[in-house]
């Protein structure tokens, strides 16, 4: 089947910029740093029918980096047509060596390439590098532009690539072999705002306020005077979803937010005072702590946990939905990371398997309403400011849905479930006063179902130990430990010792990811 891009990303990109993706790990960067200049984005694959884009209409393309040789069998191919519809073109590194190849260039394998960062020298002022401090940029190549194409002037060099950026600006064509996308290259957003403002002459309109304006009316066709309904998890995705559709259809949305005692200190009562009193939102809090914690007795195996919470929540959840009775619309908080990995939302949508808890149920006679469909995770967060959702669940860090479950290693009981609870309250507050919650992907306390010996006062004691993790991230693929300052590690864990009974022992989880995960389950 042809890659069709969905109707209300159409409707968004005309105008705005398709990202043409090559394999690229830095594809949906792209998008978003297009994104950050107020430029909608949108990606779609290398193959995608130069027809397609017509109709889409956008305002520029940018060809995305990717990880094969333009020489390689099955190397992704670049269509010519795409160049030739009188929409500005970016390339960016393998982006770039496809145009030139298609335009009549040369692109050579020099055996040693360039990685990391890089010095780059400048030779015309006249295009994109116009009133750019430039001096390093971030490269990733073997191959290289040797020669451009006709009509192509090289405007910047570096030791190992002679075409570090090529522009051809009657026809509005440009290539560069760095990534301006990624931080390491200082320049990089301002040579893409270049692309876009100058070469493309779009308009920032792509805002917060503008968002959710569009998704309120697109709701309201959707719905129309009908009801839905809604999962709320706690979660920063949800939480927006849910607003976006109560500012749209106002009490004719129900939230139901199941609580299944795994979650951290009083986040249930921080969902319930954000929803049910801040923001009048319909809201059915289930408290069925008992019934969770008495199917996990005697479970200890994380996938059994996991299929258990998954299967307990969806059971929960439907006898709510069932309740309720006459909702034709189910929200979800899918976002654009989703459709993108799901094959652009081509098809129809699915009720994910892993949102928020264990899936909701398949045969739901409901229709999905996902009003975060084109935005990825940090566009949700500035909705959710947007709308006045508190700081708290707005910045909350990526939390599990089996929760404290998965954070226990061994049995859960009520006993450990109170003390990693307590331990964690800590943790977090600590990290809060420290400055440093926004600085960490994560941060958060595990308890090992095991004791070991200590001395507290004049008497021995046998109790559990509490690991501390806080890690670095951009997107969770790759993390690293965070260093955390030495006098903060010896604040928590002297609170922990002291104000959490039961526990004797901090220790620190200073593993990577690879060759660790982040959670221990």
């Amino acid at each position: 089947m042809a890659f069709a891009l969905a109707p209300e990303l159409v409707d968004q990109a005309r105008g705005g910029i398709l990202v043409v993706d090559f394999g690229a790990q830095y594809s949906q960067l792209i998008a978003r740093r297009v994104r950050e200049c107020r430029v909608f984005s949108a990606i779609v694959p290398h193959d995608v029918d130069p027809d397609e884009v017509v109709r889409i209409a956008p305002g520029g393309i940018i060809l995305s980096g990717g990880p094969a040789s333009v020489y390689e069998d099955g190397a992704p191919s670049l269509d010519p047509r795409l160049l030739n519809l009188g929409i500005p073109v970016l390339g960016i590194c393998y982006g770039m060596q496809s145009m030139a190849q298609a335009l009549g260039g040369v692109v050579t394998n020099s055996g040693t390439g360039e990685f990391g960062r890089t010095e780059i020298r400048v030779h015309s002022r006249e295009g994109l590098f116009r009133d750019l401090p430039v001096d390093t940029c971030w490269m990733s190549h073997r191959d290289a532009v040797t020669s451009a194409p006709e009509g192509f002037t090289v405007t910047a060099e570096t030791p190992g690539a002679p075409v570090a950026a090529m522009e051809d600006p009657v026809n509005r064509r440009f290539g560069v072999q760095f990534h301006p996308e990624v931080v390491h290259t200082p320049f990089g957003t301002d040579l893409l705002k270049g692309f876009l403002f100058d070469a493309c002459d779009l308009t920032p309109t792509w805002t917060p306020a503008n968002v959710i304006d569009d998704q309120v009316a697109r709701i309201r066709e959707q719905v129309g005077d009908q009801r839905a309904m809604c999962g709320l998890s706690g979660g920063v995705d949800s939480a927006v979803a849910a607003l976006l559709v109560h500012r749209a259809i106002g009490d004719r949305l129900t939230c139901v937010f199941v609580d299944h005692g795994m979650l951290r200190m009083n986040e249930g009562e921080q969902v319930e005072e954000a929803f049910g009193k801040h923001f009048n939102v319909p809201l059915i809090h289930v408290r069925a702590q008992d019934a969770f914690l008495s199917g996990l007795k005697g479970v200890t195996d994380p996938e059994e946990k996991r299929k258990f919470i998954g299967g307990e929540f969806i059971r929960t959840f439907d006898q709510e939905a069932a309740k309720l009775g006459n909702e034709k619309f189910l929200v979800q908080g899918t976002l654009y990371s989703d459709v993108i990995e799901s094959g652009g939302g081509t098809n129809a949508a699915v009720i994910k398997s892993h949102h928020n808890v264990g899936g909701l149920p398949d045969d739901m006679d409901m229709a999905l309403v996902e009003p975060l469909r084109q935005l990825f995770k940090d566009e949700v967060r500035l909705v959710g400011e947007e709308l006045g959702l508190p700081e708290r669940m707005v910045w909350r860090q990526p939390f599990p849905g089996p929760g404290l479950a998965i954070r226990i290693i061994g049995e859960v009981t009520a006993e450990r479930l109170e003390i990693l609870r307590h331990a964690d309250f800590v943790l977090q507050e600590e990290i809060r006063l420290a400055g440093l919650y926004r600085d960490l992907w994560q941060s958060f306390a595990v308890l090992p179902a095991i004791r070991s010996v200590g001395v507290q006062g004049d008497s021995r004691t046998y109790a559990y130990p509490i690991v501390i993790r806080a890690v670095t991230s951009d997107d969770a693929m790759t993390a690293d430990w965070a260093r955390l300052p030495h006098d903060l590690l010896e604040k928590i864990s002297s609170r922990i010792i002291n104000e959490v009974p039961g526990v004797n022992r901090v220790v620190l989880d200073i593993t990577s990811k690879p060759p660790g995960t982040i959670e221990w389950e």
